[in-house]
């Protein structure tokens, strides 16, 4: 394999990590991953792989026919009638190779100048397709944010989408990788174009293109696995993770697979987030299109896992990711690498960095999202409305509690057989664990529910029989429909990497309590022996607080009486927060607030407590709380309307250190304008409370109540 030193080509913007080869182990280890990602069905066989480029030839036939028809009715004359053409082009999975059996193609047409996208390709194209027999499933979205269509030809799931071109003529050689593609192009269009702008830019930017398609497939395998494979519910989606393997195939160029997805996990434990991570230097350009650019867009530095597609106009990919999304993916990131560190030593294998994340069992409360609709067609586009508006919740709740509540969206929807047109969504609830918890605190979100359900059923196609309502559930109370058979299992599992991980922090959380409390109680019996009078009413009081504190900390109690849900439209009169999926700070790795745009931001907050992500402190974020089950049955849950926390002391942070390989190019800056490498600290500061009007007590409650062990126990 010839070597980035020999060939004398640099990839990315620093210089690699390493440039060291393979081992002999390397090797082997790579030839058992390439076997482990076989044996789990993730290549399609060669029947199918001939089956797709049948349908791909059999597409370019359909819009072929398309464009002379629309071009015939428009009355070109015969010249640009003869010429008249358009184009298919791929892009997605299937583009950079890493797709598996019964994976969508995503397609691209190219159409000319005289083809339109909304009476044309909506119309003409839409009617064909309705009309030929090996279509079927044909769903059409021209209001997406990029409008494409999706349909299954000869049984092979198509999403296709559209650019108009201001071309007479669309030749057959036609390089769309050129920015002047883009001149005089509408928005739409722009969108478009960046899916195959961009996938055609990370082939061109690594230095092994097979092994960044065996480790991007073992990437997206285990992402799935690990329940962070879904840029919807603020997780990453396709183009995510292949933008960060590329980003480590840079690092290592000579590197096989093995190393690769190990050296993934090291360095995007130790990355400094919101430090974006870039494949090339990015391209101001020349047409006036906007670019991710901290220093100039305010948005921008909002967003806290920048990863920038390398195509002009290069944007952030992953702008859905919240707090809360971004501490689990940063979990994971740390157990991979004990993982990998591990299997380094022989004390474990690709089964165990592959194990399922046990969803339904690393919480003790849940919200459970229910939508029903009259009919199938209705259910699939109130699905997919409400799967959009999902983001919303976890961002509302984070925003409401300060980021003191943290949500864990699962990024699948769950459907019961016995109920056809029904389905439903959930996500983990935990006290944030790096703030100390105090008597008494509280939390009320049903307002933030409210909210949010009136903001779908704000849906601008809203029909008669589309419903939501949103409900709190113990993990005992999981429905049985969202386990494997049906069948809810009767015990946590055992014998796996995270449920040892769990066991062995349970023990040092306890012996760190014991310990604790033996200091405490040794300091207070210290104090006290100077005034015996007081001395045991002051030791009772100290020691029950203590004991709350503990307590606390480990336990969520929660409160949630709601309906089954409001049909009809939303009462205009209820205000909403923005949907802005950008959140509200993004520093040096530690969170500060900076100031909103108030067009943007209905609500403003005060927020003492900051936020970060030291390496030293992550935690995966499958340990639950550390209370048995029998703890759990014995809360008291009250049905009374809680008043909004307020705000807690600041919590001290840690500081993760700069990884050597992110001193970029230019002044060590990734950007191209003299900038430096991290964005500024932004200082805090502490605006108003705006105190709402309080909610009749005839809505919806959900309520999470922080209370202690000892006093719910009536201790």
């Amino acid at each position: 394999m010839a070597s980035v030193q020999q060939n004398g080509q640099r990839y990315g913007i620093t210089e690699p990590i390493s440039l060291g080869g393979p081992t002999e182990l390397d090797v082997i280890k790579t030839r058992e991953l390439e076997k482990h990602l076989q044996d789990v069905g993730l290549y399609e066989s060669k029947e199918e792989a001939v089956k797709r480029e049948e349908v791909l030839g059999r597409l370019d036939q359909i819009v072929k026919t398309w464009i002379k028809t629309i071009s015939r009715a428009k009355g070109l004359n015969d010249q640009l009638l003869h010429e008249a053409n358009a184009k298919i082009f791929t892009f997605g999975s299937y583009r950079l190779g890493v797709h598996g059996p019964g994976a969508d193609i995503d397609t691209l047409c190219v159409g000319p100048r005289h083809a339109t996208r909304d009476g044309d390709f909506f119309g003409e194209l839409q009617r064909m397709l309705s009309e030929a027999p090996e279509v079927t499933e044909l769903h059409p979205v021209p209001d997406a944010h990029v409008p494409l269509m999706g349909f299954k030809l000869n049984g092979v799931s198509i999403d296709l989408l559209y650019a108009q071109l201001p071309l007479w003529v669309i030749p057959e050689d036609l390089d769309i990788s050129q920015d002047s593609i883009l001149q005089n192009a509408d928005e739409q269009t722009v969108r478009s174009l960046n899916g195959c702008r961009v996938t055609d830019q990370i082939l061109r930017l690594v230095p092994n293109i097979e092994n960044f398609r065996t480790t991007l497939r073992c990437m997206r395998f285990w992402a799935k696995r690990r329940g962070v494979y879904s840029n919807v519910s603020g997780f990453l989606g396709g183009i995510n993770w292949a933008l960060l393997v590329a980003r480590i195939c840079q690092l290592y160029p000579n590197a096989l697979p093995n190393m690769l997805a190990s050296r993934f996990f090291r360095v995007y434990t130790q990355w400094r987030w919101p430090n974006p991570v870039l494949l090339c230097s990015m391209d101001e350009g020349s047409l006036g299109l906007q670019v991710w650019d901290p220093r100039r867009n305010p948005k921008d530095r909002l967003h806290m896992m920048p990863i920038i597609t390398p195509a002009y106009p290069c944007m952030n990919s992953s702008y859905n990711v919240s707090a809360s999304t971004l501490r689990i993916m940063t979990g994971e990131f740390q157990r991979g690498k004990e993982i990998c560190e591990a299997m380094e030593a022989n004390q474990a294998d690709w089964d165990t960095l592959f194990e399922p994340f046990a969803f339904f069992e690393a919480y003790k409360n849940y919200l459970q999202i229910d939508i029903s609709a009259a009919n199938v067609d209705d259910l699939r586009k109130w699905k997919g409305w409400v799967e959009s508006r999902l983001r919303q919740l976890t961002l509302k709740i984070e925003r409401h509690t300060f980021d003191m509540l943290q949500c864990h969206p699962h990024p699948h929807d769950f459907q019961d057989a016995s109920r056809p047109l029904h389905c439903s969504y959930f996500m983990g609830l935990q006290r944030n664990q790096g703030v100390p918890a105090a008597e008494g605190e509280q939390f009320d979100i049903r307002r933030t529910v409210e909210e949010f359900k009136h903001t779908v059923n704000g849906y601008m196609l809203w029909i008669p029989g589309m419903e939501i309502s949103v409900s709190h559930i113990k993990r005992r109370s999981i429905p049985s429909f969202v386990f494997p058979g049906g069948i809810k299992p009767s015990h946590a599992s055992k014998g796996t990497w995270d449920s040892k991980r769990r066991s062995e922090h349970r023990i040092s959380s306890t012996a760190s309590a014991a310990t604790t409390t033996t200091n405490e109680a040794s300091s207070e019996s210290k104090a006290g022996s100077n005034s015996p009078g007081d001395g045991r009413k002051r030791k009772w009081g100290d020691d029950e607080t203590l004991t709350d504190q503990l307590r606390n900390s480990k336990h969520v109690a929660v409160t949630v009486p709601v309906d089954n849900g409001e049909g009809g439209s939303p009462n205009p009169s209820v205000g909403s927060i923005c949907s802005s999926p950008l959140k509200d700070y993004c520093t040096n790795g530690i969170s500060d607030t900076i100031s909103k745009d108030p067009p943007e931001i209905d609500v403003s907050f005060s927020r003492d407590a900051q936020e970060s992500h030291p390496i030293e402190k992550i935690s995966t974020p499958l340990a639950p709380s550390q209370e048995t089950e029998e703890l759990e049955d014995s809360f008291d849950f009250r049905n009374q309307v809680i008043e909004q926390i307020s705000n807690k002391d600041g919590i001290s942070v840690g500081t993760a250190t700069i990884p050597p390989f992110e001193a970029n190019t230019l002044n060590g800056s990734p950007f191209y304008n003299e900038a430096v490498e991290e964005l500024e600290v932004v200082p805090m500061r502490q605006p108003e409370v705006t105190h709402r009007a309080s909610v009749q007590q005839r809505k919806p409650i959900i309520k999470l109540s922080f209370t202690s062990l000892g006093k719910t126990n009536g201790k």
